[in-house]
């Protein structure tokens, strides 16, 4: 079965969501945007959220983490929780 893992920032607007990814395309550092901005528990971690497979995460997210680019930071992506950047970071 695919597994990946990825890490994330949860934001409550599309548009601080948006500022973020500016400033990761810019140089700043995914894990400290976490730690610093996300509304998630995982930001504790850098936004980690380990390794998963298909239907453990909401199917937003799902889509976006089977079946884009690793490597990239996608993003604003809306889901019930809010808005996040997603940084996929391995899939096997």
């Amino acid at each position: 079965m695919t597994q990946a893992t990825a890490r994330h920032i949860l934001v409550k607007s599309e548009e601080a969501c948006k500022d973020l990814k500016k400033k990761i395309e810019e140089g700043a550092d995914f894990g400290k945007m976490a730690k610093q901005h996300s509304d998630c528990p995982s930001g504790k971690e850098g936004g980690s959220l380990g390794s998963f497979g298909p239907g453990q995460m909401v199917p937003e997210f799902d889509k976006v983490v089977f079946n884009e680019e690793v490597g990239a930071v996608h993003g604003p992506i809306k889901t019930s929780f809010g808005y996040h950047l997603i940084e996929i970071t391995s899939r096997s």
